[in-house]
């Protein structure tokens, strides 16, 4: 059963901006109390944490897209995002998002001139 669901995912310049959702099947309850991860990999490279936001907003962000990206939540609508700003070649990789014990299925992010 398909828990997250992402969108967003493409293809961009240096310097272009991306915004990523992860929709998520789960209740309104369950949403509201669970923390909401996104993550990427690229191959041959283990899946890195990129940003996470706690169900009362505590965020963190990887060091490499501190200053860059944004992560939010909107609990009225069961999705969380990353916007993602002045976006770089190594940022290049498939995104996931996670929460609880699932997984989005992965959306291509490639950032090339």
């Amino acid at each position: 059963q398909v828990q997250l669901v992402e969108s967003g995912g493409g293809s961009v310049q240096p310097g272009g901006s991306l915004r990523l959702a992860c929709a998520a099947a789960f209740s309104a309850r369950i949403f509201s109390v669970s923390t909401m991860y996104w993550y990427r990999q690229t191959p041959g490279e283990q899946r890195e944490q990129v940003a996470f936001i706690t169900p009362s907003g505590t965020i963190n962000y990887a060091n490499s897209v501190k200053g860059r990206f944004t992560i939010s939540r909107d609990n009225a609508r069961n999705t969380f995002y990353l916007q993602m700003n002045s976006l770089k070649p190594e940022d290049t990789a498939v995104y996931y998002c996670h929460s609880r014990d699932s997984w989005g299925q992965g959306t291509q992010v490639t950032v090339s001139s």
